[in-house]
């Protein structure tokens, strides 16, 4: 949901996140919750049980019409006419030199009615993007104001979501989706998230999202479902290797570089930034974005210089103390011929070079 009016934009549970306590904190123009307790217990809850976020701040687009699948098979690398009604996939907006717009989901509806959930930050941005190459038959619409978005995740997610919108849920595989009712209007459930585990991010009335806010938190309370804020979403996300725009992704890398090859699917035909891809898949990249673990005491943070085999190889794109896995973790580009597992690296903190070696990821998965 995105209302207009001047200073902080606020999500529909903004008033119940003051009234629990949740600090908050300006979010890409939003007021949002960075934590109601500790992060770290968020983050467990999470990983062992099941944790509820607020992401209204989240932005919808719709794009119908009988045009609609070419526009958007040409501004994304991904092969949206793979998807199937009811499914979904991650892929991004790509520029003419294949670098990200913004990395997003695409929901297909029906044939030909499509919704793109894209980060708050580059909503507007990713609306003018997409208009800009809709031609005649497709409509393109920044629908953000009609959805706020829930994401319900963790082991326990799927018992906890169905006793409140019925075992229906159950039923839904990952990255699908089904259309129903919740609290007397429409909802979209999907099996997706970004945690690294499972569960649901459920699209919603916003004058429902308190009232279902609280229906789950109450359904949830036999398994301590935890209401989690920014600061949880993030580590999570690192354990599990899931990008982050702004920070390991933006308008300067491809997906190759980012290890996202697996969203370019060059052999359906041409699309933004299709030739720079096809080079960069027959040349090779220079440089990709890697995984590393500090064996040495400290934090590696974002924007940390980086050193590989003793020279300055940019900087820590994304860092923290990953909480389950109870070490200090990060990405960062490396020069392709330094990108392989076990490779030593140093991350230079408070003036030091601390150790670290690149190590498989994602860091975290969970068990099948």
């Amino acid at each position: 949901m995105q209302p207009e009016g001047p200073g902080l934009r606020k999500t529909p549970l903004n008033e119940t996140f003051h009234k629990s306590g949740a600090k908050m904190v300006d979010f890409a123009g939003w007021e949002m919750p960075v934590q109601f307790g500790s992060v770290i217990e968020e983050h467990l809850a999470v990983r062992t049980r099941a944790g509820l976020f607020d992401v209204s701040h989240m932005g919808e687009i719709r794009v119908e019409g009988p045009s609609a699948l070419a526009l958007l098979q040409r501004v994304t690398p991904n092969n949206v006419a793979a998807l199937s009604v009811g499914q979904a996939h991650y892929t991004a907006l790509l520029t003419s030199r294949a670098t990200f717009v913004d990395d997003i989901l695409i929901y297909r509806r029906a044939p030909d009615r499509f919704l793109l959930c894209v980060n708050a930050s580059n909503t507007e941005k990713d609306f003018r993007y997409v208009s800009e190459h809709a031609g005649e038959g497709a409509r393109v619409e920044n629908a953000s104001a009609e959805y706020a978005q829930l994401a319900l995740q963790g082991p326990r997610a799927a018992d906890i979501l169905a006793r409140v919108a019925g075992r229906a849920v159950l039923e839904i595989t990952n990255y699908h989706f089904f259309e129903g009712k919740l609290r007397g209007g429409e909802a979209i459930f999907s099996r997706t998230g970004y945690t690294g585990e499972d569960g649901f991010e459920i699209y919603l009335d916003p004058r429902e999202a308190a009232g279902f806010w609280s229906d789950l938190m109450t359904a949830g309370k036999e398994d301590d479902l935890r209401p989690c804020g920014l600061g949880a979403r993030d580590t999570l996300r690192l354990e599990a290797r899931m990008p982050l725009y702004g920070n390991d992704i933006d308008e300067t890398v491809t997906p190759l570089e980012a290890g996202l090859g697996f969203m370019v699917r060059l052999e359906k035909g041409d699309f933004m930034g299709a030739n720079v891809l096809k080079k960069q898949k027959a040349e090779g990249v220079t440089r990709k974005l890697m995984g590393f673990e500090l064996t040495g005491r400290g934090i590696p943070r974002h924007g940390y210089p980086l050193r590989v085999r003793g020279k300055e190889a940019g900087a820590v794109t994304s860092g923290t103390f990953a909480p389950y896995l109870k070490k200090s973790i990060g990405l960062g580009y490396v020069p392709v011929e330094a990108a392989r597992i076990g490779e030593e690296l140093e991350v230079v903190i408070r003036g030091g070079a601390v150790p670290g070696r690149i190590v498989k990821t994602p860091f975290y998965k969970r068990p099948s």
